[in-house]
């Protein structure tokens, strides 16, 4: 075997490696998060994941306004980090501010691009849950993202629907899963479900998503008041 053919074989292991190494990020982070959260943010998160997830499209400018505003926040201490190694804190809030503020003429746009944001999320946690070739996950991602674009596009209310019934689930989910591991006796058991099962996460976000599109659907119809 000459040298060209196992450094592009080790280049590709690289990759695969790191690919990997991102979906363990993520549970890692989830995880983190979930153990480390306290009664009062416990319920700060189910109650509030509720109202977005029912009630998400009375209040999506805002919500849609603060996802930017976060957005531009991590672009900005990234940006320092990697670039301008000054105070990350005043340069995120700069950005956030200032993706915060373009959100607002351009709602339409960033909600869609919200909705394609959750498009993606679904579908790469779908190819999770499949136990597909993680590795490959972007395809996944990338499938959703066009899928959720496109839909958004179309039918500006889906968009409402899916980022906002992501964001209340994903929400509610984490306040479940600092629930289960602080008060249930279920660390163990728990933390081999989100880690070895990998159906688990997936469906915990799935199910209240999928309730909370029905109802949001079911409100605006009946919301005569309600625009976009």
């Amino acid at each position: 075997m000459d040298l060209v053919t196992i450094l592009a074989q080790a280049e590709t292991t690289t990759r695969e490696a790191a690919k990997e190494g991102i979906v363990s990020t993520i549970l890692n982070f989830i995880w983190e998060q979930a153990t480390s959260l306290r009664p009062v943010e416990v319920l700060t998160f189910i109650c509030f994941g509720t109202v977005c997830l029912f009630y998400g499209w009375r209040v999506f400018k805002i919500l849609a306004t603060e996802c930017f505003a976060i957005g531009g926040f991590l672009l900005g201490w990234w940006a320092n980090k990697e670039l301008v190694r000054g105070n990350g804190v005043w340069l995120g809030a700069i950005s956030a501010g200032l993706f915060a503020f373009m959100s607002i003429p351009l709602l339409r746009v960033g909600v869609m691009l919200l909705g394609a944001a959750a498009g993606a999320v679904l579908t790469s946690a779908g190819w999770y849950a499949l136990q597909m070739p993680t590795q490959h996950i972007w395809a996944g991602a990338a499938i959703g993202a066009i899928a959720g674009g496109m839909i958004s596009f179309i039918v500006f209310k889906i968009a409402v629907m899916l980022f906002t019934s992501l964001l209340g689930s994903t929400m509610i989910v984490v306040g479940v899963l600092a629930v289960l591991y602080k008060y249930m006796d279920a660390a163990e058991r728990l933390q081999e479900l989100v880690f070895n099962e990998k159906w688990f996460l997936p469906l915990m976000l799935a199910v209240p998503m999928a309730v909370g599109i029905i109802f949001q659907n079911k409100f605006i119809k009946g919301a005569k008041d309600w625009t976009v």
